[in-house]
């Protein structure tokens, strides 16, 4: 479920303390401690910050901050009844901040108490009568609470106030088809297309009613436009795949089951109707994989066991279709058709006797057919379980848009809002994540050269997807801090000591310590380059904590300064093309698109297969106002694997149409 929360985890100023693993718990600076949970918290390493806010909560238990980020990390982690619990602290503490009721209220919806949730934005919103996001999660709790009528009239205060907003009218549309009118569903979600072409949920909805009335040609249009919109949302491939079935595209219906299984693989409906169109079109094999697995999920599905006996008597296993068989036949004694098909697989392998037997029981049930034959259906709801539509495929009992709680907090902490920015940078760590689409890795020999020296603890990867620490892994590197710490007394100028202790520093997301660490390096040995990208990284990591809410000018300062260790280094290592993508990055947020496109181009001439460094060079371009440029980059960028890139291009392609009208 995707939930809304109104707050960010990075508005708090530079702390410029030192800090000592091993310090007492009464010499605690609880600022820099709750500074490095925060940073943990930032970069997704929730069992650290958990553990840095514990250590404030134990020195300083009447704050309130400290339990509310640790909630926050708990939340993370889907520990919904255990955040509530830091929440109610928070509150406790400091009943005055509307974050602390904002996430209550969003551990209270994962726990299915949307009452009291609805309490929760209730107080919000006497904070602040205006956050929109706490409007609309408390029309979705009052829709989980069955009280169309209050959400209704929610949605009338919503657009008094944001009424030029689609979303509004769509949100007016589900409530208006729960209240059964289903003519003045269709007004608004029309309405929030005029607003809104791109509006993919009213598209969703749109297709629905044309389905109704059997506009399916209609309906599959409506589809394909709420698909390329929400082209991870499962269902709508299974909705489309029924209009093209009610069409006699079977292939087509079936792409769209493969498509809505490569996202879901245990949909039950899509493995359901994609084995019954394999069935139609003799890949009996494949469909009985289907039938095996839903019936894995039913066991006591007695359609789906009738035709996987179809297609077992097809490919010749008589024995399995008879077994089949005889279990429907247990449940459904008088299903005629069962008794037929069963006696002519019998006759197969001799077993006249037992053919027979079934071709009585047939024989006296002629007499029904007098009341005339029944004309098979086409599809029948889930919900219906009559054994003679066992041919019909499944669709959902009524249609239910999935509350959609509005949320800053989707996915990465980093990645709370949807801005046009480029990838990650590259930066020296142990830990990295593998991607199933991205596949590019970034080379430098540098680094090979340090980890073939075997002077650090572990292998040193250039990555830009780092992977979270376990907790045994943060205790590891906490006692190499203490370690290194005792030896630097004795070498304090020892460069491999630094570097190391540096790396430890830099994964408990203590940036500064890093930073003092590289400063000493650089300062004894002179610019060495894994040095100044260490450097850089930390800062960098600073800065994009803190970038919501620190000053202008002294955002820019630091973003200067990591752009000249990166060019420091490129310096020494000129053929290296992260770096130049890392200065790209830097420049984009100086807003310096120009320099960003001229760095990007430079680390593509190095490597022409960067999909990063496209994907960056188009964002600069979009940013520079350069569209057209733009979406060219971020083709190349999908076509290497970089998929996101298809998003922005679906996004931008409308404005590279205004841009050419002009």
């Amino acid at each position: 479920m995707l939930v809304a929360m109104l707050i960010g985890v990075a508005n708090f100023p530079f702390s410029t303390f030192n800090f000592q693993l091993s310090t007492l718990k009464a010499q605690i600076n609880t600022d820099r401690v709750l500074l490095m949970g925060r940073n943990a918290l930032y970069y997704e390493d929730y069992v650290l910050a958990i553990q840095r806010f514990n250590m404030v909560i134990s020195v300083k238990p009447w704050l309130g901050e400290p339990y509310f980020y640790r909630a926050l990390a708990k939340y993370y982690l889907e520990d919904y009844q255990g955040a509530e619990i830091d929440c109610n602290n928070a509150v406790e503490r400091n009943p005055y901040a509307l974050n602390h009721y904002v996430l209550r209220a969003l551990c209270r919806i994962n726990q299915s108490r949307y009452a009291l949730a609805e309490e929760d934005y209730h107080k919000a919103l006497s904070i602040n009568p205006l956050e929109h996001n706490c409007w609309h999660n408390i029309v979705l709790c009052q829709i989980e609470l069955k009280e169309y009528e209050r959400a209704d009239s929610s949605l009338d205060v919503m657009l008094r106030y944001w009424g030029k907003e689609p979303e509004q009218y769509t949100m007016k549309a589900q409530v208006s088809l729960l209240r059964t009118d289903t003519l003045q569903a269709e007004r608004w979600t029309d309405r929030a297309i005029e607003m809104d072409e791109y509006d993919g949920r009213a598209w969703s909805l749109k297709a629905m009613f044309q389905a109704n009335r059997r506009e399916y040609k209609e309906a599959e249009t409506s589809l394909d436009k709420a698909i390329m919109q929400m082209p991870r949302v499962a269902g709508l491939y299974v909705n489309r795949a029924l209009t093209r079935y009610n069409q006699d595209n079977l292939r087509g219906a079936m792409s769209d089951y493969d498509a809505c299984l490569d996202l879901e693989p245990r949909n039950y409906l899509a493995h359901y109707n994609r084995g019954l169109l394999r069935a139609n079109v003799g890949e009996d094999n494949l469909a009985i994989e289907d039938f095996n697995f839903v019936l894995e999920l039913e066991p006591d599905n007695t359609i789906a066991l009738y035709n996987r006996a179809l297609l077992l008597d097809n490919i010749g296993d008589y024995n399995g279709a008879i077994r089949d068989i005889s279990a429907v036949i247990m449940d459904y004694p008088e299903f005629w058709e069962g008794y037929r098909q069963r006696a002519a697989i019998k006759r197969k392998i001799g077993d006249t006797n037992g053919a027979e037997r079934d071709e009585f029981k047939v024989l006296q049930a002629r007499l029904d057919a007098a009341a005339g034959k029944k004309h098979p259906v086409r599809t029948r709801k889930k919900s219906e379980h009559s054994i003679e539509d066992y041919a019909a495929l499944v669709e959902e009992d009524t249609h239910e848009e999935e509350n959609k709680y509005v949320s800053e907090y989707r996915g990465k902490v980093q990645n709370r809002q949807t801005e046009l920015c480029p990838e990650p940078i590259y930066s020296l760590s142990y830990y990295k994540r593998t991607s199933e689409t991205n596949t590019y890795v970034a080379y430098c020999p540098q680094v090979d050269a340090l980890n073939a020296r075997h002077v650090l603890s572990q292998q040193l990867y250039l990555t830009d997807n780092e992977a979270p620490m376990a907790a045994r892994q943060t205790e590891a590197h906490q006692a190499s801090i203490s370690s290194l710490s005792e030896q630097l007394e004795q070498k304090p100028n020892d460069r491999n000591l630094l570097m190391r202790r540096a790396l430890d520093y830099y994964h408990i997301r203590d940036f500064e310590n890093a930073v003092a660490d590289m400063n000493a390096l650089i300062q004894e040995n002179g610019a060495e380059p894994l040095a100044l990208v260490l450097r850089a990284q930390c800062r960098f990591a600073q800065l994009e904590v803190s970038r919501t809410t620190a000053n202008a000018s002294d955002l820019r300062l630091g973003y200067l300064m990591v752009v000249q260790d990166y060019n420091k280094a490129s310096d020494l290592m000129p053929d290296v093309p992260f770096l130049y993508y890392n200065i790209g990055c830097v420049q984009v947020q100086l807003a310096d698109y120009v320099a960003a496109q001229k760095s990007f181009s430079r680390a593509l001439q190095l490597d022409a297969q960067f999909p990063s460094a496209y994907y960056g060079r188009g964002v600069a371009y979009i940013l520079g106002g350069q569209t057209e440029q733009g979406l060219s980059d971020l083709s190349q960028a999908g076509e290497y694997g970089l998929y996101t890139a298809y998003n922005l291009i679906k996004k931008y392609s409308k404005e590279k149409k205004q841009q050419a009208s002009k």
